[in-house]
């Protein structure tokens, strides 16, 4: 994949907001972790692995790596529609909230629509070889 690169202009907007839900799901989940983790790990790894999903796509697209940036859109994409729904038709698996429970709701939708416009921004700024 080539083309315009992806961590200028609105580009950089798009990694300072992937920075800010990596640190704001990874504290969150650390201090889950280390204090109430028997409570719900499952939860709680999912937030943790969100974390790190959020940490990936943040250095891939400050450093203009589309192709990794464009698997971690992905999988977020991915994880945000499975927990979310999974949170939705069965609350009881998530006892507590991760970032993804109920598509994001907790943190404003937005887990839910930052992959779709991660996509777009990689997209719009690719060309095929």
């Amino acid at each position: 994949m080539t083309g315009a690169p992806v961590n200028t202009g609105p580009g950089r907007l798009l990694v300072a907001v992937y920075g800010l839900f990596a640190l704001a799901a990874g504290s969150r989940a650390g201090l889950q972790i280390a204090t109430k983790y028997h409570e719900a790990p499952l939860a709680y790894t999912l937030s943790a692995f969100a974390a790190a999903v959020y940490v990936v796509l943040t250095v891939a697209l400050a450093r203009g790596a589309r192709r990794t940036a464009l698997a971690a859109c992905a999988i977020e994409l991915a994880g945000v529609l499975v927990v979310g729904t999974m949170s939705v038709f069965d609350p009881a698996a998530f006892p507590h909230a991760t970032v993804w429970s109920g598509y994001g709701s907790g943190y404003g939708f937005v887990p839910l629509v930052l992959p779709v416009i991660g996509l777009f921004w990689i997209f719009s700024r690719s060309k095929s070889e």
